[in-house]
Formats: structure tokens, C-alpha cells, sequence
């Protein structure tokens, strides 16, 4: 975004610039000569003035939202209705092993494996509700990350530790990864709500009120809508969390029920008549295959794991519907510090662009690097 143009009275003067305008008005016959009496006088005055002009360019950026930040963010959103959404916890389940009949109340403290090598610390989740060991030795517990953010989005298996032991229990793990972790929005996406709003404003539940209304829920990174998807008066809204992946079904529901919480009954946002549904995109695995020539001083397997980040991050970063360039994946690694070159690139099995449908999501498949 271009800086804002500022007025004549605003623009950057020196000190040395303002004083001058300021003897230029005194009697030529006066001494102001540094060190002088009048010179003493002024240059405080000359300093402040340029103190001024500095915080006041600053309140004039605050006036435009684009050019503002934190706080004052937050006041010209309000005065549209829209706030900052809150970080949100991420949300799963574990596997608990034991002997049947074994309570793990609720609030049950579970936990990733802290990585000393690294300094990566240990994630804690808690029981939402209380369970007992079923029949069979194992039962599946709710849990939701102690503090919000997407650090709680871990992988399969990564918990494996009950942070205090219970009589009974022999094992923990999550059979999938925990999901629907976010930071608190950033200002740059509260901002970007607000212009929607301002520049698309409410109609009577068209495409943009529908993506208007899911951004709205809070864990949600993006939406689109497809009209007519199954009839007349038929709406589907795809949505994506905020980390840019498929909604997990908590998400889903939340959002049903903020559009539409009774199909064609005009109880939630959606107008009377529309029949809602509210889904997570289908996904299109994306498999990358490629040699890599290393840069001199790189460890290979640190270069192999952050060009597989960098790859997460790309297809994360695509919108639903995007299709993936095999250009913006040769890009990303060689653009990886410790890359000096790569052969053999292919994208699932090949060396063109990925189609992906209108309602799917590419989503990061198998990455293998030698």
C-alpha cells in the first residue's frame, strides 16, 4: 500500500530549516548568531515544532484505516460493528489406554514431548468433559489446547504424555491432529473485513453477504459461495480456518449456525427461503518429488524440513478453488536458504500446474526430498 500523501504544512522539515524561516522574519539588524540570545530562544522552538509536525502526520494517518494500527483499529472498526476476533484454542481428541472402567475427568492435562535440542516447549491440552475407559481398553477424550493460538495445531501423535499420572491409564495419543487453532486476527485481516464491509455493504444475501457472514465467525481465514449449488433457493458456503486449512467440523457447525441454524427459516443471518449448507472444501492432496543440490555450510536435513515448511506455507497460503503453479513451487525452493539448485521437480507426478475445483482446497500431500 502506498504511503498517504501528506499536506505542505506536514512534510518532513529539518530544524535547521524552521529556524531559518523563523530569523528570516526577524529585524536584520538583531543578533542570531549561534549562541546568541535569540538563536538560544528559538532552537527549542524550532525542535518542538518538528516534534509536532512528526506526531502530527501520525493522528492524520489514524483518521484512514488503512494506515492505522492496534487500538485505533479496533475504534474505526467498531464504529461498522466489526471487532477483532480473539485467538482460538485448537480443539481434538486422544486415545486414552488403560484399564476399563478408569475415569479421566474433566480437565485432564495432556501433552506434546518438549524438544530440549531445539527449545521447542511442550503443548498442553485439557479433558473438556469426563470419560471412563471403555470395555475394550481405550476411549476417545474431547481436549482443547490450555492457551488458543496455532501452536495447539499439532500432528498425529504428538501427544504422548499425561502430565499427571492416573492409576489405571497406560498410554495417550492423539490418533489425528488437533485443529482449528488461531492467533488473535492480525490488523491487516480486521482491516480488510472492515473495507469489505464499507465497500460491499449488507444487501439482501447475496455472495458477498454470505462471505462476509462466515469471515465473521471467529477461527474462520476465508470463505466462498457457490449459489444454486443444488436448486433454487440452494446456497453452499466453503470455508477454510484462519491457518488457511480445511474448517474441521466444530468450525463448520459454528458457522451453519450463524448463517442458517434451520434451513430456509431466516433464524440466523441468512434471509428466509435460502437453504443453507455450510462445508469444509474437499481437499487435493499436493505431492512434491524433488533432488536438491545444497548449499555449502547447510545441514541437508535442515534444509530438506524447512523447504518442506516453506511448501506447507505456500499451498496453506492459496485460496480455495487456487490452482497450484508448478512455477510457485520451484520458486519456494530454490527461494529456501541452503537450496543451490534442484532437478527432477514434479508435482503430483508431473511438470504442470494442479486444477483444483471451485469448492476444493490444496492441501499439503507426501514431500520427498533427496
Amino acid at each position: 500500500m502506498a504511503d498517504i500523501v501528506l499536506p505542505d504544512f506536514l512534510q518532513d522539515e529539518t530544524e535547521e530549516q524552521i529556524m531559518a524561516r523563523m530569523i528570516a522574519r526577524l529585524p536584520p539588524d538583531l543578533d542570531v548568531s549561534e549562541g546568541s540570545y535569540l538563536w538560544d530562544a528559538l532552537a527549542p522552538v524550532a525542535a518542538e515544532v518538528v516534534q509536532m509536525k512528526m506526531e502530527a502526520r501520525e493522528i492524520l494517518k489514524r483518521a484512514f484505516i488503512q494506515y492505522s494500527y492496534g487500538a485505533y483499529v479496533d475504534a474505526r472498526a467498531a464504529d461498522r460493528g466489526v471487532t477483532r476476533k480473539p485467538a482460538v484454542k485448537a480443539v481434538g481428541q486422544v486415545r486414552v489406554t488403560g484399564t476399563p472402567a478408569t475415569v479421566i475427568p474433566a480437565g485432564t492435562r495432556f501433552s506434546t514431548t518438549a524438544d530440549l535440542a531445539t527449545g521447542t516447549p511442550a503443548i498442553e491440552f485439557a479433558s473438556t468433559a469426563q470419560a471412563s475407559i471403555e470395555a475394550g481398553g481405550t476411549v476417545l477424550v474431547n481436549i482443547e489446547a490450555v492457551e488458543p493460538g496455532t501452536d495447539g495445531n499439532v500432528q498425529a501423535g504428538a501427544i504422548n504424555q499425561l502430565m499427571v499420572p492416573i492409576a489405571g491409564v497406560t498410554a495417550v495419543t492423539n490418533p489425528e491432529a488437533t485443529s482449528g487453532g488461531a492467533p488473535e486476527e492480525s490488523d491487516e485481516a480486521l482491516i480488510a473485513r472492515y473495507l469489505e464491509q464499507v465497500q460491499r455493504p449488507p444487501d439482501t444475501g447475496n455472495k458477498n453477504d454470505y462471505i462476509r457472514w462466515a469471515k465473521e465467525v471467529v477461527g474462520v481465514g476465508d470463505a466462498i459461495c457457490i449459489p444454486l449449488w443444488n436448486g433454487p433457493g440452494t446456497v453452499k458456503v466453503v470455508i477454510v480456518d484462519s491457518t488457511g486449512a480445511p474448517a474441521n467440523s466444530a468450525l463448520v457447525q459454528q458457522v451453519q449456525d450463524y448463517i442458517s441454524p434451520a434451513p430456509g427459516m431466516g433464524e440466523g443471518r441468512a434471509p428466509i427461503g435460502a437453504s443453507v449448507t455450510v462445508m469444509a472444501p474437499t481437499t487435493v492432496a499436493i505431492d512434491v518429488t524433488a533432488t536438491l543440490a545444497y548449499a555449502a555450510g547447510y545441514d541437508p536435513a535442515a534444509v530438506r524440513a524447512n523447504v518442506e515448511a516453506a511448501i506447507d506455507t505456500l499451498i496453506k497460503g492459496l485460496k480455495i478453488g487456487e490452482d497450484v503453479r508448478y512455477a510457485a513451487i520451484a520458486n519456494t525452493i530454490f527461494d529456501t536458504p541452503g537450496v543451490a539448485d534442484y532437478s527432477g521437480l514434479l508435482v503430483n507426478g508431473g511438470t504442470s500446474n494442479v486444477v483444483v475445483a471451485d469448492d476444493a482446497k490444496a492441501v499439503k500431500g507426501t514431500v520427498t526430498l533427496a
